[in-house]
């Protein structure tokens, strides 16, 4: 009976949850945004446009894989057990990955679910694949240091193996694990193992090591005791690269393992290692180890240069990318040994790939143009580097500049570039934001693999605009759906340092966004409020000074928009009041907005000046003209100052009045609720009228202004606004929430229905719509429950866990959409949406399409004239199958398609070259493939057999009648005598 009796406190005569079953109330997993934990792992396959990165284990959960495409284009993969990743490898139309459980994961990118797992006998240390072979090289670390090759098309272990050849060198060797592995770049029969005393080239042709590669130094120098951790191949071939763990790296002689030189990044080394002066006087640094490094090419493969990760002195502040821009190669074949010396010692130049300070690069990918060969360093564009904190930057190749996210690698990404620290929700028209498409300069995108599933599309529904704050000041909108079609996929960006004047000391509190006139507000912790509106940007394409200008309490910001925008949310005004952090920001439909500061401070921005028409002290307000309706002792925190928590923009009639107004509702920390009218003057302005407070006993967390007629919420519209002056008008309530109850009441009194929460602390609330005119109000609480109650009567309808999927120490900063969706965190950098009205299900399963059949690999780069001239024997993919499979392996199926593929081609060639070829061709062979050329091979060679065999018997006639008629001349010769 209490909420039949709570309706009718509240004045509201209908049931505005009739209907409402608790069957209806059932949780949906649409949609997830992020990455579950930091990433570990990152590859790019230039072939098929698409980029896969790995993450760590965590109390979140297992690592994942996450394979991105273009625009929302996303797959998630699994790892068959609980683990981190250590390392992704495309390959053809699979996916490789190795784990920490020395897993090997073999995934297919045409059905994105994993083919198989095998576990070695031993610790996985590195794994060397090609696109145009169907094995992968596994290097181990038992007792053995052995190279096992798997077959990924039988999906079994090869027989080929390759024992530790190091022991051949150095019997005396007890345990030397396999630490690299590397195919040449132009000789696919040539390997390239690094142990750790050195390396070793391997031909596969004559199934033996050609050549050992050992550092030798001076006594004390660099390198002399130290592990080998990385070896590469010189683009052509003509080098190798060794690179120790005290950050020394050596060049060899490939052709006869000659020693070039041996140095630091610091330069070259050539007696006993000196510290590196540290950051204070008598003290020294210690250089990080070499984590990662690639040799680089231009499209020209002599071009070259290396790029490093690591290897540089622990004090240093900003130690980023190292690239060392070695130039042309020297003619190998006429340059003096000298020569060959010096251009490695003396580099054309060197310099930083930037990162973030104090940041520390793990490991990064290179983003070549279109090879899939050379290690994926052939001619980059673009560099994506994974941080120690797990964060990614994408740099410019070799500039170094900074390359933005927005609208070039996938949204979850953003999650990570760098860290989101805050994320807000805004409601737009859906054809509102179709129009809403930013022009901005940027370089060609990088991923345009994939295809994205066909979903349906909810045409009469307001857009979910997310908003995610990042930790370097940056904030980036698009629409998270409904786990429908997503029409316009666009990312808009504000860039909030630039358009505050600073860029250190950047952190968002509070944001908020007017759906209908595209209008967008950012509150700071250091107090600044930033106001943003859709423009064009006048100085396009020009970086101007800025100049001061302040008005009615405000700072103009135009001339503040980013250089490369054209059009887009540009900065217009900025507010600086002083009062401490912003602790609630609402930014409304009709052109104002309202910014409360923890120092207790209220301002109203009337964005049509720009010029602020109200600022006050909620201290010096007082309870003047409130209509208290409760008897609470005030505990001793509300006797403190109080801020602002929520704000609100409706349009109502008040108690006792018999016109409509529009009305600001600010509650506060304190409990109490805070009415201001906005009241037009005769000037054309507006001004801000105290219309009383009351107390709702507890911080309040959500306000909504209700349409008693309707149901619908009694928010400031243009429509509705415009209405006012014709005379009409909204009978309203307002439904405020707080963290340990409920209110349904008219302002500006508390007089209505309550409902206390029992045990548990709410944390958010809104009210959501079920289908067309049915509402509830949808709750989450410290339980780890989602509740919902019914309006008027706050009847509790039902109650989901949540806390399998939310982190529940999180839920303050999660959100409730008004149509029912939850947009939760799930760890450090993932969110998920859920929806309430669901049936139980998890959808976020993606049908998005990866393989692309028909973006074929290129030929494998070959070894040069000369090379072959001088006697190399050249080794073909198909020649190594026999090598590593074994004489009695069939094709495999990639190889029977890409032989397919390859007649396929040939037809279209023909088709296109039909008319010059008809002439010189019989009718029917310019479409002619393989095996029909084959076939017609086999026939015209039958048909000359066939046809010697009559000239034979023609020929043995013909000498038989010769024979005749010779032995009848005899005879009359004879006769004749």
């Amino acid at each position: 009976m209490a909420h039949f009796l709570r309706g009718k406190q509240a004045g509201i005569q209908r049931d505005f949850s009739a209907g409402l079953d608790p069957q209806l109330f059932a949780l949906d997993e649409v949609t997830r945004y992020g990455v579950n934990s930091q990433l570990s792992a990152i590859a790019y396959d230039p072939v098929q446009s698409l980029l896969a990165v790995g993450t760590n284990e965590s109390k979140f959960g297992s690592g994942q894989i996450y394979v991105f495409g273009q625009k929302r284009v996303s797959v998630t993969l699994k790892l068959p057990r609980k683990a981190s990743v250590k390392t992704l490898q495309f390959c053809a139309d699979k996916l490789i990955s190795v784990d920490t459980k020395n897993d090997l994961s073999i995934f297919s990118l045409e059905t994105t679910r994993v083919l198989t797992s095998y576990s070695p006998p031993g610790a996985i240390t590195c794994i060397a694949t090609d696109p145009v072979l169907d094995y992968a090289l596994i290097g181990l670390q038992n007792d053995e240091g052995e190279v096992i090759a798997y077959d990924l098309d039988r999906q079994n272990l090869a027989p080929f193996r390759i024992p530790n050849l190091w022991r051949e060198q150095n019997p005396k060797s007890r345990f030397q694990p396999v630490v690299t592995l590397s195919f040449h770049p132009r000789h696919i029969g040539n390997l390239l193992i690094g142990y750790s005393d050195g390396a070793v080239v391997f031909s596969f042709q004559l199934n033996k090591a050609t050549r050992f590669f050992k550092y030798d130094g001076p006594p004390g120098g660099p390198g002399g005791a130290a592990r080998l951790t990385q070896t590469l191949w010189h683009p052509t071939g003509t080098f190798i690269f060794g690179g120790y763990e005290d950050s020394t790296f050596v060049i060899w002689d490939a052709k006869d393992g000659r020693q070039i030189l041996a140095r630091t990044l610091d330069g070259t080394d050539s007696g006993p290692t000196q510290p590196t002066p540290g950051t204070g006087r008598g003290t020294f640094a210690v250089r990080e180890p070499l984590f990662k490094v690639a040799w680089c090419a231009k499209e020209n493969p002599d071009d070259t240069g290396l790029l490093f990760a690591g290897g540089r002195p622990t004090t240093e502040a900003n130690k980023g990318l190292t690239f060392l821009d070695l130039g042309p190669t020297p003619v190998y074949a006429t340059s003096s040994w000298q020569v060959l010396t010096d251009h490695f010692v003396k580099p054309k130049r060197q310099h930083i790939l930037p990162t973030p300070p104090n940041a520390e690069v793990v490991d990064f990918c290179l983003i070549p143009r279109k090879s899939p060969y050379f290690t994926g360093a052939s001619d980059p564009i673009a560099v994506i580097a994974i941080l120690a904190s797990g964060e990614m930057v994408t740099m410019s190749f070799p500039s170094g500049h900074p390359i933005s996210p927005t609208n070039q690698l996938h949204i979850s990404l953003s999650f990570v570039h760098p860290f989101v620290d805050k994320i807000s929700m805004g409601y737009v028209d859906r054809t509102k934001w179709l129009g809403l498409v930013e022009s901005r300069s940027k370089g060609p995108p990088f991923l345009k693999g994939g295809a994205e599933a066909k979903r349906s599309l909810m045409r009469y529904a307001h857009r979910n605009i997310l908003q995610t704050a990042h930790a370097d000041g940056t904030i980036r909108l698009y629409d998270a759906g409904h786990g429908d079609e997503v029409e316009n996929e666009d990312v808009l960006q504000i860039d909030v340092a630039r358009a505050i004047g600073r860029y250190e000391n950047i952190d968002v509190a509070c944001m908020s966004m007017a759906g209908a006139t595209a209008e967008f507000a950012v509150g700071l912790r250091t107090g600044e409020v930033a106001i943003f509106r859709w423009d064009r940007n006048s100085n396009y394409g020009r970086d101007v000074p800025h100049k001061e200008n302040h008005a009615f309490g405000l700072e103009n910001i135009t001339d503040r928009a980013e250089p490369n925008m054209k059009e887009g949310l540009s900065p217009l005004t900025l507010l600086d009041q002083q009062q401490g952090c912003v602790s609630a920001l609402k930014m409304s439909d009709v052109g104002f907005v309202c910014a409360g500061f923890e120092g207790g401070s209220v301002a109203v921005i009337d964005l049509r000046g720009p010029a602020v028409i109200f600022d006050a002290s909620l201290a010096d307000l007082g309870h003047t003209g409130a209509k208290r309706s409760s008897f609470r002792r005030q505990t001793v925190g509300q006797q403190g100052v109080e801020w602002p928590t929520v704000i609100e923009f409706g349009v109502m009639s008040l108690e006792g009045e018999d016109y409509s107004s529009i009305l600001i509702f600010v509650g506060t920390s304190t409990g109490r609720l805070v009415t201001f009218k906005l009241l037009p003057e005769a000037s054309g302005g507006y001004s801000v009228k105290l219309a009383g407070s009351c107390s709702v006993d507890d911080k309040v967390i959500s306000l909504t202004p209700i349409n008693v007629d309707t149901g619908e919420p009694a928010i400031a519209t243009p429509e509705v606004v415009g209405s006012l002056r014709t005379g009409a008008r909204v009978n309203g309530s307002l439904l405020a929430v707080t963290s340990t109850g409920a209110r349904i009441f008219k302002p500006v009194a508390a007089k209505g229905a309550h409902k206390s929460w029992d045990d548990s602390v709410c944390y958010q609330a809104a009210v959501a719509r079920f289908e067309a005119h049915t509402y509830a109000l949808v709750g989450l609480f410290g339980d780890g429950t989602a509740k919902a109650f019914s309006i008027p009567g706050l009847k509790e309808l039902a109650s989901v866990d949540v806390s399998y999927v939310l982190d529940i120490r999180r839920l303050a900063d999660d959100i409730m959409t008004p149509t029912g969706f939850i947009f939760g965190w799930t760890g450090p950098s993932e969110i998920v949406a859920l929806n309430v009205f669901g049936s139980g299900q998890d959808l976020t399963r993606s049908l998005d399409k990866l393989f692309n059949p028909e973006a074929l690999i290129p030929p494998r780069p070959t070894i040069s004239n000369l090379q072959w001239i001088s006697g190399t024997t050249y080794v073909t993919p198909a020649d190594m199958d026999k090598l590593i499979g074994g004489p009695d392996r069939p094709p495999s199926k990639r190889m029977v398609e890409q032989m397919r593929a390859d007649e396929h081609a040939q037809r279209m060639s023909a088709r296109q070259n039909v008319a010059s070829s008809s002439s010189q061709q019989p009718p029917g062979r310019q479409e002619e493939g393989y095996w029909a050329y084959m076939q017609r091979q086999i026939q015209e060679r039958t048909d000359n057999l066939g046809i010697t065999g009559d000239n034979m018997d023609r020929l043995e006639d013909n000498s038989e009648g010769f024979s005749k008629d010779v032995n009848k001349f005899i005879k009359d010769q004879k006769k004749a005598a």
